[in-house]
């Protein structure tokens, strides 16, 4: 099944991501999960991030959001996930 997880960062909290990244970016490859992923932008910089992960069911979707770098850090205000179906692209 494919989950969306979305993911706002915390106001200020720039460094956090740009010091984290390479755990981040790590951890995508290394569960191999990820079918696609990128940050969301505001005024150019950095500040959220939306990960399409392909799990068994929402419990393993959910962990795998709750082991990322990112997540470890403290970089999110807030993070959602749900299920999500690809219909173009």
């Amino acid at each position: 099944m494919l989950f969306a997880i979305i993911c706002r960062d915390k106001a200020g909290a720039l460094q956090t991501r740009l010091d984290t990244r390479a755990d981040h970016l790590a951890y995508i490859e290394a569960t191999g999960v990820v079918k696609m992923a990128g940050p969301f932008l505001e005024e150019g910089q950095m500040c959220g991030s939306l990960v399409i992960v392909e799990t068994e069911d929402l419990a393993a979707a959910q962990a795998w959001a709750a082991a990322d770098p990112y997540a470890k850090a403290g970089l999110f205000e807030s993070v959602s996930v749900t299920e999500w179906k690809k219909v173009i692209g």
